[in-house]
């Protein structure tokens, strides 16, 4: 096999093949081939992880320095080792750094030994590859692009392949996505289009891209061009199922596949504490630099008016004054660098590691039907859990189950779907349902009630309802499997699964499907219809159509679809328009989800004249859906209705409980759904979201004379104030309903390429999403429906952007992708629709109703803990770094510094660490039973109010408080004392050691203050902390340590000789409780008097009667199509799909449905 590489200059990819030689007929494999290829082409060796063994220490020390807080502390130790700046050791600065770059460093390790191991593990996979003349056992990380490779069963796909043929018929191939999308049902893959008869043959084909839903590709072969699709391609990471061989040719190796391609780093989000702390740190820097420029004035001064004139202070250094107070400064800069916390960012990663694992490991969270626990799939977010003021939400699979059941129908005019029959009642007086006992291939578990239905059906009198049947076999993308003589339906969508199985249940039985055929049992015999084109729905058609020529040389086209885009292409002639939309409401109103199914008979002449333009558009190289679709809508007109399908798909449950629990904790909820506004208005009633005393608004109308007063008052465009009226100033509940009417305004609204087009004709663009907003949240409910998902995600901006609301989506499709990926928080369901949802999400869990605990559980102590944890840390941290401070008035601003060296290094280390750590990671205020049963405890995290600027100075004044305590307490008892020895122990070290002593007694008994849940582990941390600072300093003041390192122990005996005084030790006792006595006192204020007042006020207010009450009212629902794409391109790809077998035989609510 010979490569020729090349590159045209536009960039675009050709590969041409040459056939020599074929092996034989029976074999159907490959034998010589040569391949030009003009793109430049690399291994098949990934590459995932990081670092090797020559790179891993200095790349993971850039890593780190990248970091403020790092580079920071690396500044402070180059600063240390400066002789004329330093007043402390370096070590000081040195352990803890070194401490928190090697936690750090060993967790980026194990990271990236994980990734080294499933790379290696990947690499070395084999597969077969044509070398020589045969197949032979290759590496994966050996292919190069234009190899021909061949895989058989259960194999996995090594790389991006174009099929060239496989051992079932007609180059079928079947394979498994599960580890590319997510999805557990079958995929397929075609060969190219009657490959062993190619002589001569170019592909071009698209770049290396990240698209796994678009594959655009042309083959040029006898002077014809023939698409090349994503049909065709075998993806690198699907499995092979189903098929004994295939064989195929590389075109995208390694990294440039598209399963690598969408290995990039997703949008890295950032929790509003996380902000917050940075903006505190930099504030933290910022009185750093202030202080210690105070400082170093102070000293300037001191030494000009003092320090210079005492000979006895002489150090032989002739610095001017303005010089010693410079090198005075950066002395302070180093003695107070304690007020940024390094190991701060460290510990808060510990805690929130801890607390996903809580997460993962709530088993009220694990959903046992499916073996589906919660799943934590971030470290970063938690707290953001307990913050959450929107919640956006998909309906379908979300807040429904997905799983379809075909309930009712109306056909031509007359509806089925309820047993009404007196005499089809049983003894316990059960409706029974129909009895398909006569139909072989009737599915055990379809259920239908209608029993004059079936009687209609096998009359075979009524050809609406024949033709009605047949639509829904013929009408469709769904594949079908033989297993053991059972027909096994894999379908695109629960819609098309429903709607087929409830057509073979009535007698219209679809057995299997070719490229051009499709073959169905019509009660009682077997007809095969010729395909002419299927025409695929998407979210943007809403409609999919199939052309049929049917055995007596008829062509028919078949149309289902959402009722808006149906009704607007039906024909004036079209009977049962009226009483199929009656009926349309009725099914609404049940909560069904409904379908338009209709036809038209199409001539030769119009048949040959649009598949000319059918057949360029789908070989068009640029837009080539969007030229597809241009062409479907010249056929999909004047149609006749034949009737409408009516689906039901339940609520979850738990689904009102969950959302009456988070509406009580005033968050938000808005339903984004691309179904009819009756449906979602029903679900939402269904759900409790909206209730009878709610007044209903039309969005457009309040629009429109909102923008009507905008212009009145403001002409001049670009003036942009905001009316200070309300949108419904009348009292009472309110909901808002968008019309698809009003749709396209808000398409416009929510399009960054349309501001400056739409500025040239008045439209002020900001002004209706700001109106929109606005209006929205003024609303307990707000609908609007037919959102595509890219709309959805918009929508969610729009929250953020106006709101500076905290926000979360959830949703289960990979239509909510962009949605989940928006929101601050997104939230994956591992339902119906497959895994991609959830593999783009923060947290994933299988049922909706496990939302209220997330929250309110895990996200309230989460963002408790944390705002605890942060309180407390820069409080010790204040408390004890500002002793310096006042110890400086008093060594004549030298720098000097209070406490003992190792004191210094080991304080946030060891000292005082672990019991932070444990109330930040195990710490509730209430019970998660009692979290659930107040939801209003979740308000304070929606307010920020537990972690704040105010918060933080309050714990920078409370620090300085018990800094002063603790200084000048110990500093007056030592002014003029006397031992019980009769020695004075007023000497500096002994000094350091009672206020060291003092201070860690008080920090380790306010965070005992601070602890709301107390556990044997809490209690032994605290004692343990207390116990380790005196072992160590015990340790560290002995003789033996100072004999083997005299220069860095020098504070020998003090610690003994100082804590044998019982005076000292009532010094500290003094100091602790004055330090401590004012934080037991406001206590005991806020929990007992305080909080009593506040909660009788709120007690008042929930007794006071409603202001407005209305009467009842109907309410009425509809459904739009399934947004799942189906088998289309697949199908009429060319290729034959598989031969025939042989087959034997109440609460107050808060949302918006968007």
């Amino acid at each position: 096999m010979s490569l020729m590489l090349l590159r045209d200059r536009w960039g675009v990819m050709s590969l041409m093949l040459l056939r020599d030689r074929w092996g034989n007929e029976s074999r159907s494999h490959v034998s010589n081939i040569v391949f030009l290829i003009n793109f430049w082409h690399q291994g098949n060796g990934i590459k995932t992880y990081k670092y090797n063994a020559i790179t891993f220490i200095p790349l993971n020390l850039f890593e780190q320095f990248k970091r403020a807080a790092n580079l920071y502390f690396l500044a402070l130790l180059i600063l240390q080792i400066i002789p004329e700046i330093t007043t402390l050791p370096w070590y000081t600065t040195l352990v803890p750094l070194v401490l928190v770059l090697s936690i750090t460093a060993i967790k980026d390790l194990a990271d990236d030994l994980a990734r080294h191991r499933m790379d290696k593990e990947i690499n070395n996979r084999k597969t077969e590859v044509l070398l020589d003349g045969g197949f032979q056992e290759t590496k994966w990380m050996d292919m190069q692009v234009g190899d021909v490779v061949r895989l058989k069963k259960n194999d996995f796909v090594p790389a991006d392949i174009l099929m060239l043929s496989s051992s079932n018929p007609n180059s079928l191939c079947y394979v498994e996505t599960a580890e590319l999308d997510g999805e557990d049902r079958l995929g397929l893959c075609l060969g190219l289009t009657s490959f062993s008869h190619l002589s001569t043959a170019m592909i071009d084909c698209e770049e290396p891209n990240n698209r796994l839903d678009k594959f655009t590709g042309t083959m040029q072969w006898s002077r014809h061009s023939y698409p090349v699709d994503l049909d065709n391609i075998l993806l690198r990471g699907c499995k092979i199922r189903n098929t004994d061989v295939c064989h195929g040719l590389v075109i995208f190796a390694g990294a440039d596949t598209k399963i690598m391609r969408n290995g990039g780093k997703t949008r890295f989000k950032r929790t509003k504490i996380d902000i917050l702390m940075n903006y505190m740190v930099y504030s933290i820097f910022a009185l750093l630099i202030l202080v210690a420029l105070g400082l170093a004035i102070g000293h300037g001064f001191w030494y000009e008016q003092i320090g210079s004139l005492a000979w006895y202070l002489y150090d032989g250094a002739d610095q001017s004054s303005v010089y010693r107070g410079f090198l005075s400064f950066w002395g302070y800069i180093i003695v107070l660098n304690t007020m940024v916390p390094i190991s701060l960012y460290v510990s808060v990663e510990v805690i929130r590691l801890g607390q996903s694992k809580f997460i993962n490991w709530d088993l009220q969270m694990y959903y046992a039907e499916k073996d589906t626990p919660a799943k934590a799939r971030t470290t970063t977010l938690n707290e953001q859990l307990g913050q959450i003021e929107y919640i956006f939400s998909d309906k379908t699979g979300t807040l429904t189950q997905n799983i379809m059941a075909f309930k009712k129908c109306n056909i031509g005019g007359k509806t089925y779907g309820e047993n009404l029959s007196p005499w089809l009642v049983r003894d316990d007086g059960e409706r029974p349902p129909v009895d398909f006992g006569w139909n072989q291939y009737a599915d055990p578990k379809f259920e239908f009630m209608d029993h004059s239905l079936v009687a209609c059906i096998r009359s075979k009198q009524d050809q609406e309802t024949l033709e009605f049947f047949k639509l829904l076999s013929l009408c469709h993308t769904v594949m079908v499997e033989h297993k053991e003589g059972e027909l096994v339906y894999q379908a695109a969508s629960p819609d098309e699964g429903a709607l087929v199985t409830a057509a073979r249940n009535f007698g219209f039985v679809f057995l299997h499907r070719t490229q051009d055929t499709i073959t169905i049992k019509e009660m009682d015999h077997e007809a095969t219809y010729q395909m002419l084109a299927l025409l695929d729905f998407n979210s943007d058609r809403k409609r999919m159509s199939i052309i049929l020529k049917f055995p007596d040389g008829r062509i028919r086209l078949y149309c289902k679809g959402a009722d808006t885009v149906i009704y607007e292409r039906l024909s004036p002639h079209s009977l049962h328009q009226e009483t199929t939309q009656t009926s349309l409401d009725i099914f609404a109103n049940e909560t069904l989800r409904t379908l338009c199914l209709c036809y038209k008979d199409i001539s030769q002449a119009e048949w040959d004249e649009w598949s000319r333009k059918h057949t360029a558009a789908s070989i068009a190289t640029r837009d080539r859906d969007a030229a597809l679709d241009q062409v479907y809508e010249q056929i999909e007109n004047d149609l006749l209705m034949i009737g409408a399908s009516a689906i039901e798909d339940k609520l979850q449950d738990g689904v009102p409980e969950t959302i009456a629990n988070l509406a009580k904790a005033d968050i938000k909820i808005w339903v984004l759904t691309g179904d009819k506004k009756e449906t979602a208005e029903n679900i939402g009633f269904s759900c409790q979201l909206l209730t009878d005393n709610m007044k209903i608004h039309y969005g457009e109308d309040k629009l429109r004379v909102r923008q009507a007063l905008r212009r009145n008052v403001a002409p001049t465009f670009g003036n942009k104030k905001k009316p200070a009226e309300l949108f419904f100033p009348e009292a009472g509940k309110n909901a808002l309903v968008i019309t698809g009417g009003w749709l396209p305004h808000l398409q416009i609204a929510l399009d960054k390429s349309v501001p400056k087009c739409m500025s040239n004709i008045g439209f002020d663009v900001n002004a209706w999403q700001v109106d929109f907003v606005d209006m929205a949240c003024e609303c307990e409910a707000v609908i609007c429906c037919r959102v595509t998902p890219k709309q959805k995600a918009n929508v969610v901006s729009l929250v953020k952007k106006y709101k500076k609301a905290v926000t979360l989506s959830i949703g289960d499709g990979a239509n909510d992708v962009n949605m989940i990926k928006t929101a601050d928080i997104g939230v994956g369901i591992s339902g119906q629709e497959g895994m991609q949802a959830v593999m783009s999400s923060d947290y994933a869990f299988a049922q909706f109703r496990y939302l209220e605990r997330l929250l309110l559980v895990h996200g309230r102590w989460s963002y408790i803990r944390m705002c605890k944890f942060l309180r407390y840390f820069f409080f010790k941290n204040f408390a004890f770094t500002l002793v310096h401070f006042w110890f400086s008035f008093f060594n004549g601003f030298s720098a000097q510094v209070a406490y003992e060296d190792w004191f210094i290094t080991l304080y946030n280390v060891c000292y005082s660490s672990l019991p932070v750590l444990l109330v930040g990671l195990m710490d509730q205020d209430v019970n998660d039973k009692l979290s659930l049963k107040f939801p209003k405890l979740y308000l304070p995290g929606q307010r920020g109010a537990l972690f704040n600027f105010k918060k933080f100075f309050i714990s920078l004044f409370h620090g300085i408080f018990v800094s002063l305590i603790i200084f000048f307490i110990p500093y007056g008892a030592f002014l003029q004392t006397m031992g019980q020895d009769g020695e004075a122990p007023s000497d500096y070290q002994s000094f350091a050691v009672v206020t060291a002593s003092s201070l860690i007694i008080t920090v380790n008994l306010q965070i005992s203050l601070e602890t709301s849940y107390w556990t044997f582990v809490n209690c032994f941390a605290v004692l343990c902390s207390m116990a380790i600072y005196f072992g160590i300093m015990f340790d560290i003041h002995s003789a033996g340590i100072h004999v083997i390192f005299p220069t860095y122990f020098t504070f020998t005996g003090t610690a003994s000789n100082a804590l044998r005084q019982p005076y000292l030790w009532l010094t500290i006792i003094l100091t602790v409780g004055i330090s401590l006595l004012p934080v037991i006192c406001i206590q005991f204020l806020s929990k007992t008097i305080w909080n009593r007042k506040k909660y009788e006020m709120e007690a008042e207010e929930e007794k006071r009667p409603p202001t407005f009450q209305r009467g009842g009212r109907s309410r009425r629902s509809g459904y739009a199509f399934s947004h799942s794409r189906g088998y289309a391109d697949l199908i009429s790809s060319g290729r034959s799909i598989r031969r025939r077998p042989t087959v034997a035989g109440g609460a107050q609510k808060n949302l918006v449905i968007v």
